[in-house]
């Protein structure tokens, strides 16, 4: 049985998304939500629980797309479907980039 591991409230958001796993090359994936601690999104490869990377990906805040990168690892990976889940957790992002997502979340 699968724990659902993310906590607090989750927003939908759908945007591309590119993901830069240490030691891999970038990779195109879609964002699925969001919440103020991590992200989800569809992705065709498979990555390990525990897996760190930088995730950069695009919101719409206020009427503007802004693009925002953050260092976050790899919470689960599912595969549905024709392509995996993937849930990230950021790991210390920055001010600034919490307050676009804070904003984004409200």
């Amino acid at each position: 049985m699968l724990v659902d591991q993310r906590s607090g409230a989750r927003k939908i958001v759908r945007s591309k998304a590119v993901v830069v796993m240490d030691g891999m090359p970038p990779m195109q994936g879609r964002t699925l939500d969001i919440n103020g601690s991590g992200l989800s999104l569809t992705f065709d490869h498979k990555l390990a629980t525990g897996d760190v990377g930088m995730v950069s990906f695009e919101l719409f805040v206020e009427g503007k797309a802004q693009v925002l990168s953050c260092r976050s690892r790899v919470n689960y990976c599912i595969f549905s479907g024709d392509h995996f889940k993937i849930g990230f957790q950021f790991m210390n992002p920055d001010m600034a980039t919490m307050a676009t997502i804070n904003k984004f979340l409200r």
